[in-house]
């Protein structure tokens, strides 16, 4: 009997964020690949990131720096501060034998849909792992709003499903390397509870996704949120919608394999090169 080949759907913690916030800016931004102009600040600072992220690679790897440093006086300062901050992660213990790798990679599929995560760094022992991700904004998020991004619910999530690790022994910590001059850490600890609410919630999201892609290959829009939503105050797209609000299942003039085509390739776009390493956006 033959079998039926499935197409797995690439998706990131980005998708799964958005399609929360709004299902209709994940359609027009991954689906239509409509994007606002670059911000110039914005891409100096994605791109001083990503140095940064560089930089803490090439010390784990136990390559030199001092090129990085001597070229990069914001980068120095970072790394200072850092060092200062938290000593034991840039000269970890001997004492006990420990995976420690830099940009590590796990994947996870569920349902038609497969998810990579990319671990800043992951320290592990026998007993407990650790998840630690930089990020280079001036402030931490609050830590309540933070628990509940989708970057930090997937990667302890994946890391679970993918080892032999209790929920109870895995750990996640964001580096906020810049704050207010002192870099500041936030720490998350997981649990069987949660990773059963983050399992029930991200199957409810995919099987509405599921459904959102289905209707959307027959030329139906993906869902708004409610009108004068503070989510459409600073949103590119937010005339746009407005202009399509009247027209509640509205089924645009466009070929269904044209939007199958859409939706396989676009989706599935994911950046996984090492060569850029890109900070993920909260």
């Amino acid at each position: 009997m033959p079998t039926t080949h499935t197409q797995l759907l690439r998706l990131s913690q980005g998708h799964l964020n958005l399609l929360e916030t709004c299902p209709r800016k994940f359609q027009h931004t991954y689906l239509e690949q409509l994007n606002s102009p670059p911000n110039p600040e914005h891409e100096e600072r994605q791109t001083l990131g990503s140095r940064f992220h560089l930089l803490m690679q090439q010390w784990e790897m136990g390559l030199p720096i001092n090129s990085f440093l001597q070229a990069d006086p914001q980068l120095k300062k970072w790394m200072s501060a850092f060092a200062n901050a938290a000593p034991e992660i840039l000269t970890p213990a001997t004492d006990r034998p420990t995976f420690r790798e830099s940009e590590h990679y796990r994947t996870l599929q569920v349902q038609d849909y497969l998810f990579t995560v990319i671990y800043d760094l992951l320290i592990a022992d026998n007993q407990q792992a650790q998840i630690l991700d930089w990020k280079t904004y001036p402030k931490p998020p609050d830590k309540r709003k933070l628990s509940k991004n989708w970057q930090t619910r997937l990667y302890m999530y994946v890391l679970a499903e993918t080892s032999e690790y209790l929920p109870e022994n895995i750990s996640m910590t964001y580096w906020f390397v810049q704050s207010q001059g002192k870099p500041q850490s936030i720490q998350f600890n997981y649990s069987d509870s949660l990773h059963k609410q983050t399992a029930k919630n991200l199957n409810q999201l995919l099987n509405q996704l599921t459904i959102w892609l289905n209707n959307y290959q027959h030329g139906e829009l993906f869902p708004q949120v409610p009108e004068h939503s503070k989510t459409c105050e600073y949103c590119q797209f937010a005339k746009k919608c407005d202009g399509l609000r009247p027209t509640v299942g509205h089924r645009q003039q466009r070929g269904v394999a044209h939007h199958t085509a859409m939706v396989e390739e676009t989706i599935s776009k994911v950046p996984a090169s090492l060569e850029v390493i890109q900070e993920v956006s909260l």
